[in-house]
């Protein structure tokens, strides 16, 4: 595992100040998004939306890791445009992957503020984005320098959450999804490394634990068998489904590379996370992050912030297919 104090700064330095990005979908649209956007237009902006996430999580840890899986759900479905946030019927926020996002009320509370401060100039995608590297922060991970600049989607439909990688994923389909998108398998392994904190509820992986094989029954073999009676406590057959275990055991309120370690020690939760570990394709990442000799190390925290960028430029909305929301939650 990684020590913070090898390096000078928890701030991560990212050499793009200024990137150019593509929307996907209808029409390819140029958009130009960079560190500092608001500088001029709001110059508090992040500040207003770093102090009000920290006052969330000072009352509910919880939010950190449920803003963090909705800026990853958001950008996968529509891309980066705040399209997980509008409410209505079939929209994303009602589909199953998303019924148990937290942390809503965190981007209400900081847009009410920015609008406050800057009328109209703040995004909702922006928010989330930013959000999402302070939650990160504030679990002991390394910042970065997000680049802002995004417009809001006036699109969100329940139908397009198949996008979303799954629990039982197999590798060979998390990637094509996170390639579809323009993210490699390394990207792949560093993302799904945000399961470092947060949890997972027992409806979806309480299946390993009993009936996994073809023949009704027996338990996923790749689950250590000392952690498995751990799980089968926490999670009886005919136990309550909405029970949440950590989804990084010993290490869950810590943004580190324990997750990864976990997965070598057949300790993963989620199937798809264990996966990475048994798939030689992504394994060598993950023992990348766990600094196998022989194989080039990987930092973790460093690595997250770059794929997070990465990530976050996927389907950037410009004022020509986007707004700036008045409230998060409906469109102009």
């Amino acid at each position: 595992m990684y020590r913070k104090n090898c390096f000078s700064s928890s701030i991560v330095s990212l050499s793009v100040y200024f990137v150019l990005l593509m929307v996907q979908g209808q029409g390819q649209v140029t958009t130009p998004v960079r560190v500092g956007f608001y500088s001029r237009t709001c110059p508090r902006a992040e500040l207003i939306i770093k102090q009000t996430v920290e006052a969330h999580f000072n009352s509910n840890p919880s939010v950190a890791p449920g803003l963090l899986r909705m800026h990853f759900h958001d950008c996968f479905v529509q891309g980066c445009d705040a399209s997980v946030l509008l409410d209505g019927a079939n929209t994303e926020k009602t589909a199953a992957p998303n019924r148990g996002l937290r942390g809503w009320e965190v981007i209400d509370d900081a847009k009410t503020k920015l609008e406050a401060a800057c009328p109209g100039v703040v995004s909702c995608a922006d928010i989330l984005a930013l959000a999402a590297r302070d939650s990160v922060v504030l679990t002991k991970g390394f910042s970065w320098n997000v680049p802002t600049g995004r417009r809001d989607g006036r699109v969100s439909l329940a139908s397009e959450t198949s996008n979303l990688p799954g629990f039982r994923d197999s590798v060979d389909v998390q990637k094509a999804k996170f390639q579809a998108l323009g993210l490699n398998t390394q990207d792949l392994v560093t993302l799904v490394g945000g399961h470092t904190i947060g949890t997972s509820a027992c409806q979806f992986f309480r299946y390993r634990l009993y009936n996994f094989t073809t023949t009704g029954n027996g338990a996923d073999p790749t689950i250590n068998p000392l952690f498995l009676s751990q799980l089968q406590s926490l999670c009886p057959q005919n136990g309550d489904a909405t029970r949440l275990v950590d989804l990084d055991v010993g290490s869950a309120n810590q943004f580190d590379a324990t997750f990864f370690r976990n997965l070598q020690n057949g300790r993963g939760i989620l199937e798809s996370d264990q996966k990475l570990w048994t798939d030689a394709s992504t394994k060598s990442f993950v023992q990348g992050f766990l600094g196998v000799r022989g194989l080039q190390a990987l930092n973790f925290n460093v690595e997250f912030g770059r794929s997070m960028v990465k990530m976050s430029n996927i389907g950037v909305k410009s004022s020509t297919n986007g707004e700036i929301r008045r409230i998060c939650s409906a469109i102009n």
